[in-house]
């Protein structure tokens, strides 16, 4: 089997690592790095993976999976470019770095393969979207697709389109949360118990999920279902418009995708 390494073993990449257990990896064949050791030693009690240094992890690993935070990146390109040649795959998860960036910093022909991901990998259901580096073959997309099904459902992407994806999907759970959040205020604002309006409406959240993925219609239908004449609903959605909540939606996804492009560029050179 192939060896699997994930550096960074965060939500994330416990995510990936326990998706990739349940998909029938075996322990043996998945490491991962982490710098605090009782974290460490928590997730191979967990998961009986083991826990190596990035130098182990590169001698030893077929495809390593950069699950760092951005601001964490170079130090770990340090201690990689020495140990990896074309042999190696590596897989990054880290929000707005190109592959280019790994490309400058490793060996000469090193495939890369860039992922979004995004938190709800956490329970299964990741929205990921991959975009092969030069070196890439579709091969190595194929493979990184396999892993990631494990944990939810991938795309594959140009990396142009990367940004884009990062502030719409990458960060997309964020402004559902928000929302919710938002509406269960409303609940208790109309004299609803916190416990009774969350469960109301993180059902409606589910349901409505589950209306949009199953369902051949599109959002506008299934919106106009729910809103009859001169009713409650057309009144809210009235409320919404007058505050300008779509055009502030807009306005923070290009915030997002900005972001991600100022991440890119600040580990150019």
């Amino acid at each position: 089997m192939t060896v699997i390494a994930v550096l960074g073993a965060g939500k994330i990449g416990e995510a990936l690592l326990s998706g990739l257990l349940h998909g029938g990896h075996r322990p043996e064949d998945l490491l991962f790095t982490e710098r605090y050791p009782a974290r460490a030693a928590e997730l191979t009690e967990r998961y009986r993976v083991r826990g190596v240094e990035v130098e182990e992890a590169a001698k030893q690993a077929d495809v390593l999976v950069v699950a760092v935070k951005p601001q964490d990146i170079d130090p770990v390109l340090a201690e990689l470019a020495p140990l990896l040649g074309p042999d190696s795959l590596v897989v990054s998860l880290c929000a707005g770095l190109p592959t280019a960036l790994y490309e400058g910093r490793l060996a000469e022909g090193v495939p890369v393969v860039r992922v979004m991901p995004n938190t709800p990998m956490l329970v299964g259901e990741a929205m990921s979207a991959i975009s092969a580096g030069k070196y890439a073959t579709q091969e190595h997309l194929a493979l990184v697709k396999d892993l990631l099904t494990h944990v939810g459902q991938v795309v594959e992407v140009p990396e142009g389109q990367q940004d884009a994806v990062t502030a719409l999907s990458g960060s997309g759970p964020a402004y559902f949360f928000y929302l919710v959040e938002a509406m269960i205020d409303a609940g208790i604002l109309l004299g609803l118990p916190r416990t009774l309006a969350g469960q109301l409406i993180i059902q409606s959240a589910v349901g409505a999920a589950k209306m949009l993925a199953e369902s051949d219609e599109h959002p506008v239908l299934l919106r106009e279902a729910v809103t009859s004449p001169a009713g409650t609903t057309i009144n809210a959605i009235r409320e919404l418009e007058k505050h300008g909540v779509r055009a502030a939606l807009l306005a923070a996804i290009e915030a997002a995708r900005d972001r991600s492009v100022d991440l890119g560029k600040a580990h150019e050179g």
